[in-house]
C-alpha cells in the first residue's frame, strides 16, 4: 500500500534569540501535530538567524554550532519535541561544527519520531550574491560547502533533502530523484528581493520536472540588520498544485502526500523515463 501522510511545513520569523526560536518552533509543531502531521519541515536557521561570528547579545553561528549527528544543548531540544509529540522532522540551516576553525557547516537533518538522527545533509550551494536592494550576502565567508546528495526513508516516502539557495540548480533535484526521492523537503530563508519574483515559480518547477512533493518551509518578516524574508511556506504536489501556503506571519501549512499522486503523475507524463541526458549517458553516445 502507498503512503498516505499528512506534513506541514512551518513559517517563522527566527532571530539571534535562540531561547525565543525554540519555543516558537515547539508551539507550532505542537499545533501541526494537532493537525494530525507527522512528518513537519522547519524553515533554514529556525533554531538561530543572527551574525556571521559574535557581537554583543548574539552568539553568531560559530558560538551555536553543535557536532552532527550527536549535537548538543539546542538539537536535544529539538529532538525532545520529536519525541513528545511522536512526530518526524526536517531542521534545515542547523549549525553544524566543521574542521574549519571560522566555518561551520548549513545542514538540514531528518529526524525519527524518537528524535534519533537519520540523515544529515550539508548544503551544498552557498549564498554569494549582490541584491539590486543593495542587500550583500556572502555566505561562504562563514559556511563550509557540502559535496553530498542525500536522501532517507521518511513515514511519507523517500525523502529527498535540500536548503534555500539549492533551489536553483535543478540538477540536485534530479540528482535526489535518481536516488529515489518521491519528496524533497526546501528549507529556506528566501530574501524577500528575490523571493517576491522566483519562489513559488522555483518551486513549482522543481516540483513538476522532478515529478515529487515539494515541502518548503520559509522564514517571513524582519530578523534585524536589515535582513527581511519573504515568507509563504507551501507544499506543492508533483503535478506543481500549490496545495497549501502560509500567508503573513508565523504559522503553519499542512496537506496530504500521497505516494499514488507521485505515480499517477509519472505515469501520465513519463518524462523522467524519456530522459536522454544524465544517469551516466556520455555525451555525444
Amino acid at each position: 500500500m502507498k503512503k498516505r501522510v499528512k506534513v506541514a511545513v512551518l513559517q517563522m520569523n527566527s532571530t539571534q534569540n535562540v531561547e525565543a526560536n525554540l519555543a516558537q518552533l515547539e508551539g507550532l509543531c505542537q499545533e501541526a501535530a494537532l493537525d494530525g502531521a507527522k512528518l513537519i519541515v522547519a524553515p533554514e536557521g529556525c533554531a538561530y538567524l543572527g551574525s556571521d561570528s559574535p557581537k554583543e547579545g548574539d552568539p553568531g553561528k560559530l558560538g551555536v554550532a553543535e557536532p552532527l549527528p550527536e549535537g548538543g544543548t539546542i538539537l536535544n531540544r529539538i529532538r525532545s519535541i520529536a519525541q513528545r509529540l511522536g512526530v518526524e522532522m526536517v531542521i534545515g540551516g542547523f549549525w553544524e561544527k566543521s574542521h574549519h576553525p571560522q566555518k561551520v557547516y548549513n545542514s538540514c537533518i531528518h529526524l525519527d519520531q524518537e528524535g534519533r538522527v537519520r540523515a544529515v545533509y550539508r548544503k551544498m550551494h552557498l549564498f554569494d550574491v549582490d541584491l539590486p536592494d543593495g542587500s550583500t550576502f556572502e555566505e561562504s565567508k562563514s559556511v563550509l560547502a557540502g559535496d553530498e546528495v542525500v536522501t532517507s526513508e521518511s513515514v511519507a516516502g523517500v525523502l529527498g533533502l535540500s536548503i534555500c539557495y539549492d533551489l536553483r540548480f535543478p540538477e540536485l533535484y534530479r540528482a535526489l530523484v535518481d536516488r529515489g526521492a518521491t519528496l524533497i523537503a526546501v528549507p529556506a530563508a528566501f530574501t524577500l528581493m528575490t523571493g517576491k519574483d522566483h519562489w513559488h515559480v522555483l518551486l513549482r518547477a522543481r516540483a513538476i520536472e522532478s515529478q515529487c512533493h515539494v515541502v518548503a518551509a520559509a522564514q517571513w518578516g524582519e530578523h534585524g540588520a536589515g535582513r527581511r524574508s519573504y515568507g509563504h511556506a507551501l507544499i506543492a504536489d508533483p503535478w506543481g498544485t500549490v496545495l497549501a501556503e502560509c500567508g503573513d506571519g508565523s504559522g503553519y501549512a499542512s496537506a496530504w502526500i500521497d505516494e499514488e499522486r507521485v505515480l499517477e503523475v509519472r505515469r501520465r507524463i513519463p518524462a523522467l523515463r524519456h530522459r536522454r541526458l544524465g544517469r551516466g549517458l556520455a555525451a555525444g553516445s
